[in-house]
């Protein structure tokens, strides 16, 4: 964990967070590059308790079930606004919007009850470099009490160039794969919802202006409303105690309708959502 921790007294305003991402976004005359260094604070908050209020329309948005217990990757809501506070802060080494999620690695040792006060803490480590430009890992992790029961490692890549050699073009055409498990439609409504819920008002998602100024021809859905949305296909057959690993693809471009796999393998699933008509993958994943 990074060195000293500062306590917050409430959940980060999304609105300021995002203020101060847009200006972090614009050029400034002297300033140029990626830094090397990273903040050095990990940001604490003590007895969060969930809105169910909120989690239940979560569930609706995501396509999961209402229950007495979090979905593995509601957690992530939870702690996005601090998430954020850390990558808006003057020692993060680029700038929030702009950036890539690119991987999330979810831990959940046992599952937590909507009735319990929640500590989250979050930090930034393990800065590298990329063919495509540096990485940087995010580290959630919530504890009740003196127990560790959620950990989640988000990797955010801001892309410039670096020099290295460019990785090699895949030779093979894309495959579609046999029948999918089910198919998944989503739109700019079932976005709008889930930017609402979650807190994430990033312009790629909800701004048509917002999403061509990043080089998108239209918006497009979050990676962790994708995350999220595959999990209804195995709903029930989860382990208490879970990895869930996921790379994020080529992003769904608005509206789409995108086919959901999910397959059993080695006492876990693979999942995956791909383009129903080339194959390519929106998003692979593993449960286990």
């Amino acid at each position: 964990m990074a060195g000293r921790v500062i306590q917050l007294e409430g959940q980060p305003s999304t609105l300021d967070v995002y203020t101060r991402a847009a200006l972090g976004a614009l050029p400034v005359i002297g300033k140029s590059g990626v830094r090397r260094s990273l903040p050095k604070q990990t940001l604490a908050l003590k007895g969060l308790r969930v809105d169910t209020d909120n989690l239940a329309a979560y569930t609706r948005v995501c396509g999961l079930r209402f229950g007495d217990t979090l979905p593995i990757t509601y957690p992530f809501t939870l702690l996005f606004p601090t998430v954020m506070k850390l990558m808006v802060s003057a020692e993060f080494p680029f700038p929030a919007i702009g950036s890539v999620h690119t991987d999330n690695v979810i831990e959940q040792h046992r599952p937590i009850s909507v009735s319990e006060p929640l500590d989250l803490s979050v930090h930034a480590e393990n800065i590298r470099l990329h063919p495509k430009g540096t990485q940087v890992d995010l580290v959630s992790e919530i504890n009740v009490g003196r127990e560790l029961v959620w950990r989640q490692v988000s990797t955010f890549l801001k892309m410039h160039p670096t020099g290295a050699p460019k990785e090699p073009k895949q030779s093979h055409p894309d495959e579609v794969p046999p029948r999918p498990t089910r198919t998944l439609r989503v739109d700019q409504r079932t976005v709008s919802r889930y930017a609402a819920v979650s807190g994430d008002r990033n312009p790629i998602h909800v701004s048509s202006l917002g999403a061509k100024a990043f080089g998108f021809p239209r918006t497009i859905a979050h990676g962790m409303w994708s995350a999220a949305a595959v999990l209804g296909a195995v709903e029930g057959r989860i382990a208490d105690s879970v990895t869930y690993s996921v790379k994020f693809g080529k992003p769904v471009v608005l509206p789409a309708t995108v086919n959901l796999y999910a397959d059993e393998a080695d006492g876990g699933w693979d999942l995956s959502l791909r383009n129903p008509k080339k194959g390519y993958p929106h998003l692979t994943a593993t449960l286990r």
